[in-house]
């Protein structure tokens, strides 16, 4: 019979690490994006999403198994943070205006078309 092999909590905070993940800076300014969507309420509308680098991998690794459309919907839900996502959520959005605002949103970060959030660039 094999043994089994279990991790150990008996490591030390001054033992050497492999990687310092907290020392880790993005190499580009994580400037936020802007754009104005008219509501009802508010012609003049302004929605601010925060930079596609700088947003939490793990509702969007969640979203990109929907596929697509699911990946793209946690995409806006995680920039814009829940309470903004909702009110752009409350106006009518055509998939052409949909895909512009993705688009330009993506050019503003950088992202080249076809790159996912998650992608692993191999």
């Amino acid at each position: 019979m094999a043994a089994s092999r279990t991790a150990t909590s008996s490591q030390s905070d001054d033992e050497v690490f492999d990687f310092d993940l907290n020392a880790v800076q993005a190499e580009s300014e994580l400037r936020p994006f802007r754009f104005m969507w008219a509501s009802k309420q508010n012609p003049n509308r302004r929605l601010t999403m925060q930079h596609l680098e700088g947003l939490n991998v793990w509702p969007l690794m969640v979203a990109a198994d929907g596929g697509d459309a699911s990946a793209m919907v946690g995409v806006f839900q995680t920039a814009l943070g829940d309470d903004q996502f909702e009110e752009f959520r409350k106006t009518p959005l055509p998939q052409y205006k949909m895909k512009a605002l993705f688009d330009a949103y993506r050019k503003h970060c950088g992202t080249e078309s076809g790159e996912s959030p998650a992608s692993s660039g191999s």
